[in-house]
């Protein structure tokens, strides 16, 4: 049987999972914040096929990204690419725990596509934004994860 969830739940499922994979990949412990990240910025998106027809985007501060790569990778000079690279690869390991969660609780189960990388802040088109998680590091560099839903 499947089941919905409300958007408090989804909020709480969505919360978890990101600070329990960025802490794990990435080394990195966020905590909520009221602070919007800075206007050096990345972000990443992907968009739910099967099963939700939702979409995530996590826009970061740039040099977040960049300590989280360092400190996954166990390099301290890396490339652009190097951290666009973690970046589509921590976001995919993100959205393959959300959608397990999310079979876990609904039995809905999802595909998400492969994740974009773009400079600055991105939007999806012909969405609007349903929710957003902030958050911020110690070093107050902060993240958000936006879900996404049509219009």
């Amino acid at each position: 049987m499947n089941t919905a969830l409300s958007q408090q739940e989804l909020s709480n499922l969505l919360d978890e999972a990101v600070r329990e994979v960025t802490e794990q990949t990435a080394g990195v412990q966020l905590f909520p914040s009221g602070e919007t990240p800075n206007e050096n910025l990345c972000t990443v998106h992907i968009s739910f096929s099967k099963g939700f027809h939702t979409s995530l985007t996590l826009c970061a501060d740039t040099e977040l990204v960049f300590r989280m790569a360092r400190n996954a990778l166990g390099e301290e000079e890396l490339t652009q690419q190097d951290m666009e690279d973690f970046c589509k690869e921590y976001f995919n390991i993100l959205c393959g725990k959300i959608a397990a969660i999310l079979f876990r609780e609904t039995s809905v189960p999802a595909r998400f596509s492969i994740p974009a990388f773009y400079h600055g802040r991105y939007t999806p088109e012909n969405h609007q934004t349903q929710f957003m998680l902030t958050y911020a590091d110690a070093q107050k560099e902060g993240a958000q994860l936006t879900h996404h839903v049509p219009r």
